[in-house]
């Protein structure tokens, strides 16, 4: 039974999502008397919430604790993803703008999508109540799909929305009868409750509504083989629109994993790891494979992020002492990921979208700092010391050997040094091959440029700092444990 409200202060936990919710309903209406050269103020103020939200949560304002009948929970776990997904939206943000003003696909609406998207998925972050998590993954789902469909002319845009679409309602549907398994079993959606009733309890009903979760996780992750919408999904959206979409959620999606698997299903860890640990070494390998043939960039990091995702998931396989470098290794894919689709969007220009290798010709010699950028994101992408990327996997490789899985940190392993030929690829096309024709300059956009290179440079800072970062991930799943 949901407990009433009684005073202002039960909500003060929920305070960054209310101020995020009550400023997207507020930027609707302001949108409605702004014509498109004005329309910068709604995506202006639109990145404000984000880094006020964000900046509310890394402060404390409004403090930890339950809420909701204990359907929200605000913890440092939650915090710190939280912190992660305000940071990397507000960057998806400022991609967006020069980018679909300039090929006239900016309307309003776009900046309004994605505050609400960003509001589920720190609800699902939050989520202390199987209700919660499918509240907060439909609002991210629901939004994400009008996003993809930006260009309503494009007929590959078009196409990706329908896959979208259809594939993640299939995920949800799996998702959705997974929990309800796990309701049945347990009587009870509140996440403790079920993680108390599953201890000793291995039912079949509660056992494959587990397996039901973890297949409806897969899905949202994108871990093969259950990543088929992911490839044309990133290759059909607008390119800014696919930062937004790959970037924050992978955030999200680690949240949801983290609650329903560990939380939830702490006593069922036994099933739950060995499942991740398949999943991860199938991602390894077919993302690994599939990425070592595309021409196409944007397909190329899509697949690339169904290796990433199984990296993730052999930090989740690790168990309980394996979640901080899952984190650690999520934070670092939503920066890296957001600053490897902003090297196309800095590249593109109207008429001309640099979504193949070859476009990326003869960089160096064009613009020599924006091909440093560019080597410092696909370095970190490869995982080469010092940039955050190598320190990301060195985490979960020590989380598979922890764990048990001697054989999963060998495929790890395995497949980093296949996986740094297809980022070697683009290296050597900027540095050593000559341009493919007449190449349009990169974008002259300022605040585009400079939110790359910062974007980019970040990789290399962090990577030098890494380990308050890894502290700080610790220590949240000290807090929860304790």
């Amino acid at each position: 039974m949901i407990m009433p409200v009684r005073s202002a202060a039960d909500l003060m936990p929920l305070l960054p999502e209310l101020v995020l919710v009550l400023g997207a309903f507020a930027l609707l209406m302001l949108d409605l008397f702004l014509d498109d050269r004005r329309r910068v103020v709604t995506h202006v103020c639109a990145i404000g919430l984000l880094l006020v939200a964000g900046l509310m949560v890394a402060m404390g304002v409004g403090g930890q604790g339950t809420v909701l009948g204990g359907m929200f929970v605000r913890d440092t776990t939650a915090d710190v993803l939280k912190v992660g997904i305000a940071i990397v939206s507000a960057i998806s943000m400022v991609y967006a703008w020069p980018y679909l003003r300039e090929r006239g696909l900016y309307k309003g609406e776009v900046a309004v999508l994605m505050l609400f998207a960003t509001l589920g998925m720190m609800l699902m972050v939050s989520a202390n109540s199987l209700v919660m998590v499918y509240v907060g993954l439909e609002m991210l789902a629901l939004c994400s799909y009008a996003l993809v469909v930006t260009d309503r002319d494009s007929p590959i845009a078009s196409e990706a929305g329908i896959k979208y679409f259809v594939l993640g309602a299939l995920a949800s549907g799996l998702l959705l009868y997974g929990m309800s398994l796990v309701y049945g079993a347990t009587g009870s959606l509140d996440l403790a409750t079920i993680s108390a009733a599953a201890e000793g309890n291995s039912s079949t009903m509660l056992v494959t509504g587990i397996v039901f979760m973890v297949a409806g996780i897969a899905f949202k992750f994108g871990a093969a083989p259950f990543h088929m919408w992911l490839p044309d999904v990133y290759h059909g959206a607008p390119t800014a629109i696919t930062i937004f979409i790959a970037a924050a959620p992978s955030l999200a999606s680690f949240g949801m994993a983290y609650r329903l698997l560990q939380e939830a299903g702490g006593p069922l860890s036994g099933h739950w790891q060995l499942m991740l640990g398949g999943l991860a070494a199938i991602s390894l390998v077919i993302g690994n494979l599939s990425a070592l043939v595309q021409t196409n960039i944007k397909r190329m990091l899509a697949y690339s992020t169904v290796s990433h995702v199984g990296f993730l998931f052999m930090g989740l396989a690790g168990g309980e002492s394996g979640m901080a470098a899952a984190m650690f290794y999520a934070l670092n894919y939503a920066l890296t990921t957001a600053a490897g689709f902003g090297a196309v969007v800095v590249l593109s220009r109207k008429g001309f979208e640099a979504d193949r290798i070859e476009d990326f010709k003869g960089l160096n010699a064009r613009s020599p700092m924006l091909a440093l950028m560019v080597l410092f994101v696909m370095a970190s992408l490869a995982g080469v010391p010092p940039f955050l990327g190598f320190w990301a996997k060195l985490a979960v490789l020590q989380a598979a050997l922890e764990g048990g899985m001697m054989w999963l940190a060998i495929v790890g392993i395995v497949f980093t040094v296949i996986g740094a030929f297809y980022y070697l690829r683009v290296i050597k096309a900027m540095y050593f091959d000559e341009p493919a024709g007449d190449v349009p300059a990169p974008s002259s956009h300022r605040p585009l440029r400079w939110t790359f290179g910062l974007n980019a440079l970040a990789l290399l800072v962090l990577g030098l700092g890494w380990s308050p970062i890894m502290a700080w991930c610790q220590r949240a799943f000290e807090v929860a444990a304790g």
